[in-house]
């Protein structure tokens, strides 16, 4: 197996990413913050049917689509790292790519925030899969015990087809626990930890069993909920509630978290990526 690099690359860089992932198992692209194709190594290219210029490139031959779950083309590569690079957190999905009309490979692929020569890159990892490949891997998140980042977004793929088929809604809430970093640096990381560990529990606790509440990133949490009726307000105003109330630092300290949250609603005709990228925008903006 051969690696192939872009011109600009140093040969450092070169020798040490032949090295790494040359013999691996998967297939592994870099990808910079437009989307454009820095490194890659050839498995990548046999698992998404391109040859080496078209990965490189970014051209793709005629009848070459990739699709999500959902049956949604997936968004531009630009788009995809824009995404990840934005929330700094892991982004996974479960990709089918087809040429012609005709299934080539169903991927599940993970997407990785990096840093390459002080600027924001996305590594991308490609593995073959079978369906429940999904569930096979350690999708729960270690501190809270919670679904992590990709078990939600399969839940929410779940949530959207339903809603679609059945004429249902679904909400997905989005809460950041903001300037946890001040919280950190006043208490200490353990104590950053156990406020995290806390909302989680609440959230789990107050909200009802079949909605989902996952670990969507570092200093985030994710609810999804499905209902017949209505525009999901109630439900973020639930998740606002539960996770406002002070929580105990030791030493009779209490902390009221400073707290944004944001919701969409979707009767399941958007895309996944859709859904995630409408939420995510207006909790930041």
């Amino acid at each position: 197996m051969t690696v192939q690099m872009d011109s600009t690359a140093a040969p450092t860089t070169h020798a040490v990413w032949d090295e790494l992932v040359s013999e691996l198992p998967v297939g592994l692209v870099l990808q910079d913050e437009h989307g454009d194709v820095i490194a890659a190594n050839r498995l990548a290219g046999s698992l998404l049917g391109l040859s080496r210029s078209e990965l490189l490139s970014g051209r793709r031959p005629d009848g070459w689509q990739a699709f999500d779950d959902s049956g949604a083309p997936l968004p531009t590569p630009s788009e995809l790292s824009s995404q990840v690079l934005r929330n700094w957190a892991q982004m996974s999905l479960a990709v089918l790519v087809q040429h012609a009309g005709l299934p080539h490979t169903r991927l599940w692929v993970e997407f990785t925030p990096v840093r390459h020569r002080s600027r924001g890159c996305v590594l991308i990892q490609l593995n073959p899969v079978n369906d429940d490949m999904p569930h096979s891997r350690g999708l729960l998140d270690s501190l809270t015990g919670l679904p992590g980042r990709a078990l939600l977004v399969d839940r929410l793929q779940q949530a959207l087809t339903r809603a679609r088929t059945l004429g249902t809604l679904t909400t997905l809430v989005l809460l950041d626990v903001h300037h946890l970093a001040k919280v950190n640096a006043e208490y200490g990381f353990d104590k950053g930890d156990e406020l995290l560990a806390a909302l989680g529990g609440r959230l789990r606790a107050g909200l009802r069993a079949d909605h989902t509440v996952a670990r969507y990133g570092g200093d985030e949490f994710a609810v999804v909920a499905e209902h017949p009726n209505g525009d999901g307000a109630a439900i973020a105003d639930r998740v606002r509630e539960l996770a406002e109330r002070p929580v105990r630092m030791g030493k009779g300290r209490a902390l009221r978290p400073d707290l944004r949250v944001s919701w969409v609603t979707s009767d399941g005709k958007a895309p996944l990526l859709s859904v995630l990228d409408c939420v995510e925008k207006r909790l930041h903006h």
